[in-house]
């Protein structure tokens, strides 16, 4: 007596499947990482430090899908804030569209003022430190919603 059995399998659905899954896996990467994104501008804008308070708002983030890669920058326009960042030398100040320099309570008005230069206050490099940390989380959390 011999025991046997068959079966058919439509590879064509399996792979559907399979693409959809992955499609969804994708998907998923691609908000954890703009969710990266924004935690990283957050914990810049939050060792930003505040004067007026334009730098620290001036902290966004940008995102661009390129298909297979999405690129994520987070960033600042403000002129200073390299100076913020990475501090300044010393330095000399001269003027720019007067022929000397005048400011309220100056003995007299002069040709230039030394200036000691400013320590760093790094607000946006150790943001970015943490990228690899909060991607790893947000891909966990994108990990569990994809099963």
């Amino acid at each position: 007596m011999t025991v046997s059995g068959s079966f058919t399998m439509d590879s064509r659905q399996f792979e559907r499947g399979l693409r959809r899954w992955v499609g969804r896996l994708s998907t998923e990467s691609k908000r954890a990482a703009a969710r990266t994104g924004t935690r990283v501008q957050n914990e810049a804008r939050r060792r930003a430090p505040v004067d007026t308070g334009r730098l620290r708002s001036s902290i966004v983030t940008r995102s661009e899908d390129r298909g297979r890669t999405y690129d994520v920058t987070v960033g600042t326009n403000v002129n200073y804030a390299e100076h913020v960042e990475y501090g300044t030398a010393p330095h000399r100040i001269y003027p720019r569209t007067k022929q000397a320099l005048y400011w309220p309570g100056a003995a007299h008005p002069v040709a230039y003022v030394d200036h000691p230069g400013t320590a760093a206050h790094p607000f946006l490099a150790p943001a970015i430190a943490m990228a690899e940390t909060f991607l790893r989380e947000e891909l966990a959390r994108a990990g569990r919603r994809v099963r």
